[in-house]
């Protein structure tokens, strides 16, 4: 099944594979230090890179709308250091221990070095942002950047609340998964182009991508496990974060379903038969199958977004990607 994955993966970047190449020695450049200690995480953190999913986007959005400049390979190095620094931070405030099937940054390294050098990474893309001279790209980033925080703070209020509906649900994850996956498809036209059909559609595309990726986490959060996805099971649930198919299942449920669900999502220390329990109760209140039903929506909508453009093999990428997510099990 790995390898199945690792295939169709290579088959959907093998029309970018020397972009990607690019792309790297700009994101090499842009980590690297003096500082050794910095040196080496950065190796590790290379070594547990995941599947280069938002510079392939930035890449992939620029070849359907042109010839992608050096702008475009610093725009999507930018990127992925702003992401892998949130996934940095967000291991630390989850209490990882796994990411992609390794040790997170702050089992190995402790939690303060890993908010660390999440704050270098975050510098680091200041800095090299500069490099661009691109206002436009600039503030789209600047943006996202401001978005990503926000987005993760309103998920811990309002779960902390326990005042999460499914309105703010979609607008904290368009702001805190969304938001990077949209400008990242967005670069990739205002660095190739300043045209601004390009620009509205590969933002729109990357929106509701990224929409339909957060449901798919959702989804493997409360039904999947770390052999599936790479990273800790049930965690989410575990820290009673609420995602979308626990939203649905309470607005569908009786009052007595309803108290049962809250009590087990109060538990601090979950056993595996109290996760279990609430899988059971969210899967029979319609919670899964709705969830699975939004992110085919959503996917529906990313693909209409570049309906427009011409049969390419790079717009055939972009709609694998689409299936990809849908498939994908971690």
């Amino acid at each position: 099944m790995i390898n199945k994955r690792k295939d169709y993966l290579q088959e959907i970047m093998s029309p970018i594979m020397d972009d990607l190449s690019t792309f790297e020695i700009e994101y090499d450049r842009a980590i690297k230090s003096d500082v050794r200690l910095i040196n080496s995480i950065a190796k590790y953190m290379i070594r547990n890179r995941g599947k280069n999913i938002r510079p392939s986007l930035t890449i992939l959005s620029a070849r359907l709308c042109g010839e992608p400049t050096i702008n475009t390979y610093r725009a999507a190095a930018m990127m992925e250091l702003l992401h892998v620094a949130t996934l940095i931070h967000d291991d630390v405030v989850d209490e990882a221990t796994l990411r992609r099937g390794m040790p997170s940054l702050n089992f190995v390294w402790k939690n303060k070095l890993s908010v660390l050098m999440g704050d270098f990474l975050l510098s680091k893309a200041l800095i090299n942002m500069i490099r661009l001279k691109d206002f436009e790209a600039l503030e789209r980033i600047s943006i996202t950047a401001e978005k990503l925080s926000a987005g993760e703070i309103l998920q811990i209020e309002k779960s902390i609340t326990r005042s999460m509906d499914e309105d703010t649900y979609f607008d904290m994850i368009s702001q805190k998964t969304a938001s990077l996956i949209a400008t990242s498809c967005e670069l990739g036209a205002i660095t190739t182009t300043k045209n601004n059909i390009d620009i509205k559609s590969t933002y729109n595309f990357g929106y509701n991508l990224g929409i339909a990726f957060q449901i798919k986490d959702d989804l493997f959060d409360i039904v999947g496990s770390e052999n599936d996805t790479g990273k800790n099971g049930n965690n989410d649930v575990k820290s009673n974060m609420i995602t979308l198919p626990i939203i649905y299942a309470e607005a569908n449920m009786s009052r007595s379903e309803k108290r049962q669900l809250n009590k087990l999502l109060s538990i601090k220390r979950k056993n595996k038969k109290n996760l279990s329990d609430i899988l059971g109760l969210v899967t029979d209140a319609g919670g899964i199958e709705y969830s699975i039903k939004k992110m085919n929506e959503y996917s529906e909508l990313a693909k209409d977004a570049i309906s427009h453009y011409p049969d390419s093999i790079i717009k055939d990428s972009l709609i694998k990607i689409i299936t990809f997510n849908v498939s994908r099990v971690k």
